[in-house]
């Protein structure tokens, strides 16, 4: 392509400047009036005025038509990778049995069936899109109708009660409020991504129209394969919307407790506030299944998980980065501010404190009243503590040769994240150091342990990774949009694996082999700043806490 369309090609080869006027595809360049008249009676090749070709969109106007490699002209199309090629291209590709002329593949392409085809699923993902964002704003409608409703029952109810009722009578209306405005804020989520995602597809729409009107065959041949693979990634958005539940319709009720017809002065509550949702009703059109439906998969056991609370503890602690749950439902803290580790009793209450024990981060029960403690992420901090509970003191140190901060314990060794070390595994028997991977961890990586499997946090680019011991990468999953400043993580008996995000106040749970995300708690549940998720594989208990103040514990069902 010429440097600059505007200037005439031909002229400007001859040191002349003068305007362009046309375009010519087949030559990739601009040309004035006089040599328009020259080009069209010796070359039989189509030209476009400038005017027209400038309206052609940018991301296809860049798509090189030579090879990168060699800088000679793509001539052929190698149909078993997907791609052009020069004539010395061709040495890269004697394996290939399909490479044809790229004049074959390129020809009539805009009247092809897949250039149609584009066309319909552009306009298809346009309207999934446009039906979700009405389904949800109806569904906003609903919520603020139907609160209205429940309003006028509690008036109607609370005119033959008196003086008590009126105090109840706020209680619950501020409550249902509140559980309002927490669904309704879920849902204007994702209706902000939405309206994004909706002025996205209208400018490719716009693109494709020009390119279809505009473009030449082979500019329009690489402008299909680009809509192609931004497709692929709406449609996998819009499924996972419905999968994930975030367009299930939300529904609010309230049930009026009953004994309240015998009215007395001890009851303590107005009713409940309770939150329903029903499968999603939005017709999705997928051309590639012949007709518009909703894939809707069974309940998995994934997807049947839920969390009661159990118990709420004020710590009173701050800059937690470590928990753990201990032999009889007590529970251990590590305080990195102060230096210290807290043990709690099984009913919330404070215990003892271990002081004097040098920098404390990550904890973790190791077995035989003892607890390992790393030092963190200072470049100072080259220890690993052994903890004993029972008598209350330091009872070993290991001298390490690098930071330490997220631990966990498998089998009689500790596997640590080491900073630019990456992941590391000290054999607390014979004290020998094994490097696991290379990869530089964050200053507040955390890490846990299931099977062959070992999972950590990286704060830095919000992301969750999965490897193996010999350090071999199985997945990761970052979506800044699901959670934010990833700090402790946990892993259950199934493989699911729970994350807290520090700065999105929630916690997610990521499926087996990262195929799903849900999350589980929010802002509205009490997390704030939440550092430390731990699970307990042999009770099936969850224990969260803030990096201040608060930490919670909660029973994992599966119904």
């Amino acid at each position: 392509m010429t440097s600059n369309i505007s200037v005439c090609g031909v002229c400007d080869h001859r040191h002349v400047t003068k305007p362009s006027v046309v375009w010519c595809s087949e030559c990739d360049e601009g040309l004035c009036k006089d040599c328009q008249e020259h080009h069209s009676s010796s070359r039989n090749h189509e030209t476009i005025p400038i005017t027209e070709y400038m309206k052609l969109p940018v991301i296809f106007l860049q798509k090189a038509q030579f090879c990168n490699k060699h800088n000679e002209k793509y001539e052929l199309f190698c149909r078993t990778h997907d791609c052009p090629c020069c004539k010395k291209c061709v040495e890269d590709h004697d394996e290939c049995e399909d490479l044809t002329d790229i004049r074959n593949v390129i020809l009539n392409v805009k009247s092809s069936t897949a250039f149609q085809e584009m066309e319909h699923t552009l306009l298809e993902t346009a309207e999934n899109i446009k039906r979700i964002r009405i389904n949800r704003e109806e569904n906003l409608t609903s919520l603020a109708e139907k609160r209205k409703i429940v309003e006028l029952d509690i008036q109607q109810f609370k005119n033959k009660i008196i003086e008590h009722l009126d105090k109840l009578q706020d209680e619950i209306l501020k409550e249902f409020k509140e559980v309002e405005k927490r669904e309704s804020t879920k849902i204007r989520q994702l209706l902000n991504f939405l309206t994004q995602k909706e002025k996205e597809i209208s400018e490719y729409q716009g693109h494709f129209q020009n390119t279809k009107q505009y473009a030449s065959e082979y500019q329009s041949f690489f402008a299909l394969k680009q809509i192609e693979n931004y497709i692929a990634n709406e449609d996998d958005f819009i499924q996972s919307i419905v999968k994930e539940k975030h367009a299930h319709q939300i529904d609010l009720t309230c049930s009026i407790n009953t004994s309240l017809q015998q009215f007395n002065a001890n009851m303590k509550k107005f009713g409940d506030v309770l939150v329903t949702l029903s499968p999603c009703n939005i017709a999705i059109i997928n051309r590639k299944h012949q007709q518009a439906q909703i894939i809707i998969d069974p309940l998995s056991s994934f997807d049947r998980i839920f969390l009661t609370s159990k118990q709420t503890i004020r710590t009173s602690l701050t800059n937690i980065r470590g928990g753990t749950f201990l032999p009889g439902d007590r529970m251990a803290f590590s305080c990195y501010q102060r230096k210290e580790v807290v043990v709690f009793e099984p009913k919330g209450s404070e215990e003892f404190k271990l002081t004097n024990i040098g920098r404390t981060f990550d904890v973790v029960y190791i077995g035989d009243d003892s607890l390992a403690v790393t030092s963190g992420g200072n470049t100072s901090s080259r220890q690993i503590r052994i903890v004993d509970i029972n008598h209350r003191r330091v009872k070993k140190i290991f001298e390490i040769d690098s930071p330490n901060t997220g631990v966990a314990f498998k089998d009689g060794k500790l596997v640590y994240c080491a900073r630019k070390n990456g992941l590391k595994m000290i054999n607390l028997s014979d004290e020998s150091i094994t490097s696991i991977t290379a990869t530089e961890m964050s200053n507040l990586a955390g890490v846990a342990i299931l099977g062959d499997r070992l999972f950590y946090t990286n704060k830095d680019d919000d992301s969750v990774t999965c490897c193996d011991f010999d350090g071999n990468t199985v997945w990761t999953y970052s979506d800044r949009w699901s959670f934010r400043y990833p700090l402790g993580i946990s892993v259950d008996n199934d493989e699911n694996v729970y994350v807290v995000g520090c700065h999105s106040n929630n916690l997610v749970i990521i499926s087996k082999n990262c195929t799903t995300l849900r999350i589980l708690l929010w802002k509205e549940d009490g997390l704030n700043e939440p550092s430390v998720v731990e699970y307990d594989r042999t009770k099936n208990k969850l224990l969260v806490a803030n990096t201040l103040g608060k930490a919670f514990v909660y029973d994992v069902f599966r119904y």
